[in-house]
C-alpha cells in the first residue's frame, strides 16, 4: 500500500461511534458554508500524531488530501505543511507557498484557514519582503474562505508588530456581511490592540459606528467593562463614513 493508502488507515483507526455528530460548530447543512463536509470525529492530538507520522509525503499525495471531501484529511494536510516549515529555508517556503495557492479550494474551512494562513501565507510574505498585493486580492475576492485567508494571513504581521496591512485589509472588509469575516476582523484588532492599544483605538474611533455589532464586539472584547459600554452604545466621539 502507499504512504497515502497507510495514512487514511492510521486516520480511520481513531474512529469512534457517534464521535463526529459533536461537531456542530462546523456548519455542514444546504446552504451553510460547511456544505459536503464529511466528517470522522477526530481530536486535534489525534490528528496531529498522523501528520507528524507522515511529514515526508509527497506533495502529489498531500493534494489528494486537500481535495478530499473528508475535512481531517484535508486538516491534517495542512499540519504536514506546516510540519515542513519547522526546518526549512526561504526557497523551501516558496514551493510550500506556492502549492498552498495551486491547491487553495481545499482551504475551505475556518480551522484549515487558521492553522495555515499565518504560518504558510504571512510567514512567507514576511520574510521573503515579497508583495503582499496576494493579500488585497483575497480581501476582495467573492470567495468567503480567500477573504479570510487575506485577514488571517495578517496575524504574523501583527505579531512582528507590523499592523499597516492588516488595518488597510480591515478597511476593505467593513462592510463584509459574513459572520466569520466579521470574527476574523474583528479578532485581528484585538490583537494589534494586545500590541498597540493606540492603533487599534485609532482605528475604531473612525470606523466603530459603521462596522457590524459582532465585529465590534471581537475588537473590544478584552476592553474594560466601562469602555465596551461606550463602544456599544456609539458613544466614543470620533467616527467618519466610508
Amino acid at each position: 500500500m502507499s504512504d497515502l493508502d497507510n495514512l487514511r488507515i492510521d486516520l480511520r483507526s481513531y474512529l469512534k461511534p457517534g464521535r463526529a455528530k459533536i461537531l456542530l460548530r462546523f456548519k455542514t447543512g444546504p446552504g451553510e458554508y460547511g456544505e459536503g463536509d464529511q466528517f470522522l470525529g477526530l481530536k486535534t492530538d489525534e490528528t496531529r500524531s498522523v501528520a507528524k507520522k507522515y511529514s515526508s509525503l509527497s506533495f502529489f499525495d498531500i493534494s489528494k488530501l486537500l481535495a478530499s471531501k473528508v475535512h481531517e484529511e484535508r486538516i491534517v494536510a495542512m499540519m504536514i505543511l506546516n510540519q515542513r516549515l519547522k526546518k526549512t529555508d526561504l526557497k523551501e517556503r516558496k514551493k510550500i507557498y506556492d502549492f498552498y495557492f495551486e491547491n487553495i479550494t481545499g482551504i475551505n474551512n475556518w480551522d484549515i484557514v487558521d492553522g495555515s494562513a499565518p504560518n504558510i501565507v504571512g510567514k512567507y510574505l514576511y520574510l521573503s519582503k515579497s508583495s503582499r498585493n496576494i493579500l488585497y486580492e483575497m480581501a476582495k475576492s467573492e470567495n468567503l474562505w480567500r477573504r479570510r485567508i487575506g485577514v488571517i494571513a495578517c496575524f504574523y504581521f501583527i505579531k512582528e508588530k507590523d499592523f499597516s496591512d492588516a488595518l488597510q485589509i480591515a478597511e476593505i472588509l467593513l462592510k463584509d456581511k459574513e459572520d466569520l469575516i466579521q470574527k476574523a476582523v474583528g479578532w485581528m484588532l484585538r490583537e494589534i490592540g494586545n500590541r498597540d492599544f493606540k492603533e487599534e483605538k485609532e482605528f475604531l474611533g473612525k470606523f466603530y459606528k459603521i462596522m457590524p455589532r459582532t465585529m465590534l464586539r471581537y475588537a473590544i472584547e478584552k476592553f474594560p467593562e466601562d469602555k465596551r459600554q461606550l463602544y456599544l452604545k456609539g458613544m466614543i466621539s470620533v467616527s467618519v463614513k466610508v
